[in-house]
């Protein structure tokens, strides 16, 4: 117990630091230090005085310690490449989870950043949007529109695995359409705004996060686990956008007016963007053809029409990027004819890389220090037991974790801080309950982004909120209970599938 004490101490500290406005990295480093100091000292008292001593010199105090399971917290915080003394061995826990990170998960999302950041220096994310603007213009009717404005978002995600940066793309290009059309400013922030409440993809960062704990091909998991529930999520939302705007719209009693429309457009005019050839927006494509291409999801749709072959050739993330950025090179050599000026371009690619160690590969090292303080004090073992002893099942469990993630992504403003700091806990949570880690993680991943498109300081939220001069309450209030149906869905998909 006092274990699961400390833990929730250092829960209490993380979120009045996040109150006071300590960035989430610091946060989390701190907490995590906080429960690994509290081992390391615990460790060094039992060191200094034997358990055997205290049992027969002081039996009242020996009962007490173990009725507070203070022996439980008195083992190493490295299992191996000890420095030799308690107060070195906090930092290296942090030294060895940097390093593993970088040479693993790190590596592979600094990849995808740095690609996504080329994608957009040559404009190939605009070329792509391009595809569905004739379809879109053709579309009269204002709801109807929408809902089809927001079913080509979900579709883009796969490609463009940024919230803020797949909305900062949508209020350039799919914004002005959508106003022009009819559509009312907050009904077509609220679709841009859940552009990304589902992580979608092998190339989104949580995904590949939660491929990685369960021990499983991103591109497995997106088509095996996340799909079956996802596409429910996807087609229920619709609806709930289509309902929800018409009643807020109503409510709010909108009269589309041309006139102000052009003026506040013209006023909020972003800065131009590049307009690539028709053929770059296959560039950004092309991994994800890379990936799924070459793993085991072709063999398994093979195997459906009983052709029995199996590839020895794989390719993962990190080469699927590379190739895919080169393949981008040669297309800017082309179209420009400057060769040393489109070589010397790379280093948008390597920018790319530094910028998401510094956002997301230190939240990740972060998140993982203050989930191995949470594990040194034992907090997983001690809430299991008190979570069994209650007569709670996996789904209770599931619903529970998954919420928690909702609300910690609501007070951050990130899915990515959240589902980081908590995601190397579950596969401790699924071998106490008997299941896969792959069945707990997946349902748990896809709910933490919701939290994310409620929560008025996201970045995403806060950015197209400025751009139409809108506070980003009023965008959240038409959010919200899109958010909640797609969170009934998904547990039930999870009941179905579990």
């Amino acid at each position: 117990m006092l274990g699961l004490g400390f833990s929730l101490l250092s829960i209490f500290l993380l979120i009045f630091m996040l109150y006071k406005k300590v960035n989430a990295h610091m946060a989390l480093l701190l907490s995590g230090f906080f429960l690994l100091g509290i081992t390391t000292i615990v460790s060094f008292l039992i060191y200094t005085f034997p358990e055997s001593n205290i049992q027969i010199n002081y039996p009242q105090i020996y009962t007490y310690l173990q009725s507070i399971d203070f022996y439980k917290l008195g083992h190493p915080i490295l299992e191996k490449g000890s420095l030799n003394l308690g107060f070195f061995n906090i930092f290296e826990v942090f030294n060895q989870t940097l390093s593993s990170t970088l040479a693993g998960l790190g590596l592979t999302l600094m990849c995808i950043a740095g690609f996504s950041v080329y994608m957009d220096h040559v404009g190939a994310s605009y070329a792509l949007f391009k595809v569905f603007e004739k379809p879109l213009k053709m579309v009269k009717s204002p709801y109807i529109l929408l809902i089809l404005a927001y079913f080509i978002s979900q579709f883009l995600v796969l490609f463009i695995p940024s919230h803020a940066g797949l909305a900062l793309l949508l209020m350039v290009t799919m914004y002005p359409i959508l106003v022009r059309t009819g559509v009312s400013k907050l009904s077509a922030l609220s679709v841009i705004a859940i552009c990304q409440y589902i992580d979608h993809g092998p190339g989104s960062g949580n995904v590949i996060m939660a491929s990685n704990v369960a021990k499983i091909d991103p591109a497995f998991y997106f088509v095996h686990y996340q799909l079956p529930t996802t596409l429910p999520i996807i087609i229920a939302v619709g609806i709930s956008i289509y309902l929800c705007n018409y009643f807020f719209d109503k409510k709010e009693h909108f009269v589309y007016n041309s006139k102000k429309v052009e003026e506040e457009l013209n006023e909020n005019k972003a800065k131009e963007v590049k307009k690539p050839p028709r053929i770059y927006a296959l560039l950004p494509i092309i991994p994800l053809i890379l990936i799924l291409g070459f793993s085991s999801v072709i063999d398994s749709i093979l195997a459906l029409f009983q052709i029995h072959y199996q590839s020895n050739i794989k390719i993962n993330v990190p080469v699927a990027m590379m190739i895919s950025t080169f393949i981008a090179i040669i297309f800017e050599m082309i179209r420009y004819k400057s060769v040393i000026e489109t070589l010397n371009s790379i280093m948008i690619f390597f920018k790319g890389m530094g910028h998401l160690f510094v956002i997301t590969v230190s939240l990740i090292v972060c998140g993982q220090i203050f989930a191995n303080g949470l594990l040194s004090v034992g907090f997983v073992d001690t809430l299991i037991e008190i979570l069994k002893n209650a007569g709670f099942g996996v789904l209770a469990i599931i619903i529970a974790v998954s919420i928690l993630l909702a609300f910690c992504a609501f007070l951050m403003g990130s899915g990515n801080a959240a589902f980081f700091s908590f995601a190397p806990l579950i596969p401790n949570i699924a071998k106490h309950f008997g299941v896969e880690t792959i069945s707990m993680i997946a349902p748990i991943q896809i709910m933490t982004g919701f939290g994310r498109c409620v929560s008025p300081i996201a970045p995403a939220i806060l950015a197209i909120s400025a751009m139409t001069k809108v506070s980003p309450f009023a965008v959240v209030k038409r959010t919200a209970i899109p958010m909640l149906v797609a969170s009934i869905v998904n547990i039930i998909m999870t009941y179905i599938y579990l």
